[in-house]
C-alpha cells in the first residue's frame, strides 16, 4: 500500500509547487496614466497630432482648419487654442504679388476641447494669425497678425476682438511676461520687439533687436528676456526693467546654417533651450553665465519646442521630416522620433 501511494504523493507535491510558483509569478507592470500630453500643429495637413508621453505614440489626430501654426493650452489645461490662417504659405524672399488669393474665411483661432480631442469653435483672430499668447488668467489672447503688422486682443469668453495694436512689420512671436503686465511681440521684417502694456493696450517701448527676431522667452522671475534672432545666429539678452539689450549669445555663424527659432526656459530658470531650424540642433544655455553648455542634434529643421512639466524631457517639431523628437535631458540624447502630420510647426505641452 505504501509503495503504491508514493507516486500519488509525488504528483501532489509537484502540483502544489506549480500552484505556488504560479501565484508568485510577477504581474505585468501597468504604466501610469499620462499627466500631460504633447500637441503638435501640422501646417501642411491642417491637423493637430496628440502624443501620449508614456508611450511616445500619437493617440489622436484632429482636423482643425487651414495652416495651423501657433498653439497653446489654457491655464486650466482644458482647452487647446490653435492659430489658423487662410493665407498661402510662402518662404522668405518669395514674390508676394504672385501668391494665390488668401481665404480670409479660414483665418481664426481654433478652440479644441482637450478631454474629447474635438474642435469646439473658431474665433476671429484678425487677419493671418500666426502666433499668440494668453493673459495669466486665460481670459484674453494676444495674437500676431503677420500681414497687417498688428496684434489683436481677443476676449475669449465672447470671441470678440477688443482692439488692435500697431507693431512692427511681419509680427510673429508673442509672449506674456511672467507678471502679466506686458506682452512682447517680435517683428521679423523690422528686427524689433514691441512691448505692449496690458493695462493701457499701448506700445510702451520698441526695442531694436537684430535680424529676424522670432521668439521671446523670459526667466521665471521676469528679470531677463531672451530673443532669438534667426538670421544672425544669435540670441539677444534684454533687461526687462530697463527695456534695453544688455548682451547676446552667439550660437553659430550664418554659414553654419544655425537659425535660432523657438526658445523655452526651464522652470527653475537655470537653462535656456533654443531650436535652430536648418541647424538641426537644440542649444542648451546656462542662464547664470549666458554661456552654451552643449548642443543636441534633434532632426531636420526643428522649430516648435517645449519641455515636460518635470523638466526631464524636451520635444521638438521637425518640419521637413514630419516628426517630433523626444530628448532625454539627463543624457542629452534623442530617445525617439515620432511620426506626425505634414510639416509640423508648433508644439506645446499641456498638463492636466
Amino acid at each position: 500500500m505504501i509503495r503504491r501511494n508514493i507516486p500519488t504523493l509525488g504528483v501532489l507535491v509537484l502540483l502544489l509547487s506549480a500552484c505556488t510558483k504560479a501565484e508568485e509569478a510577477p504581474k505585468p507592470v501597468e504604466k501610469p496614466a499620462a499627466t500631460y500630453h504633447v500637441y503638435v500643429t501640422n501646417e501642411g495637413s491642417n491637423n493637430v497630432s496628440v502624443i501620449d508621453p508614456t508611450t511616445n505614440e500619437v493617440t489622436a489626430t484632429v482636423n482643425v482648419g487651414k495652416r495651423p501654426r501657433g498653439v497653446h493650452g489654457s491655464p486650466d489645461g482644458k482647452t487647446l487654442y490653435i492659430a489658423l490662417s487662410g493665407s498661402v504659405a510662402s518662404p522668405p524672399g518669395s514674390d508676394e504679388s504672385k501668391k494665390p488669393p488668401a481665404d480670409r474665411n479660414a483665418d481664426g483661432i481654433g478652440s479644441m476641447d482637450i478631454a474629447q480631442n474635438k474642435m469646439v469653435k473658431i474665433m476671429s483672430g484678425g487677419q493671418d494669425p500666426e502666433e499668440f499668447s494668453l493673459s495669466l488668467d486665460g481670459t484674453l489672447m494676444y495674437v500676431s497678425n503677420e500681414e497687417t503688422s498688428t496684434t489683436s486682443i481677443i476676449e475669449i469668453a465672447t470671441s470678440t476682438i477688443l482692439g488692435t495694436v500697431k507693431v512692427g512689420d511681419e509680427p510673429e512671436g508673442v509672449t506674456t511676461s511672467p507678471d502679466g503686465k506686458f506682452v512682447w511681440v517680435t517683428s521679423e521684417d523690422t528686427g524689433t520687439v514691441a512691448v505692449i502694456d496690458t493695462a493701457t493696450r499701448k506700445v510702451v517701448k520698441t526695442i531694436k533687436i537684430g535680424s529676424r527676431p522670432r521668439k521671446v522667452a523670459f526667466l521665471p522671475d521676469g528679470s531677463k528676456a531672451y530673443v532669438t534672432r534667426e538670421n544672425d545666429g544669435k540670441v539677444s539678452i534684454v533687461d526687462t526693467a530697463k527695456l534695453v539689450v544688455t548682451g547676446e549669445i552667439e550660437l553659430g555663424k550664418s554659414a553654419d546654417m544655425i537659425k535660432p527659432m523657438g526658445a523655452v526656459v526651464s522652470r527653475d530658470g537655470a537653462k535656456l533651450y533654443v531650436s535652430t531650424g536648418r541647424g538641426k540642433k537644440v542649444f542648451v544655455v546656462d542662464t547664470a553665465t549666458n554661456k552654451i553648455d552643449t548642443s543636441i542634434e534633434v532632426g531636420d529643421r526643428p522649430w516648435g519646442i517645449d519641455l515636460s512639466p518635470d523638466g526631464k524631457f524636451l520635444y521638438t517639431a521637425n518640419g521637413p521630416s514630419n516628426d517630433v523628437s523626444v530628448v532625454d535631458l539627463s543624457t542629452g540624447t534623442v530617445i525617439k522620433k515620432i511620426a506626425v502630420g505634414d510639416r509640423p510647426w508648433g508644439l506645446t505641452v499641456v498638463a492636466h
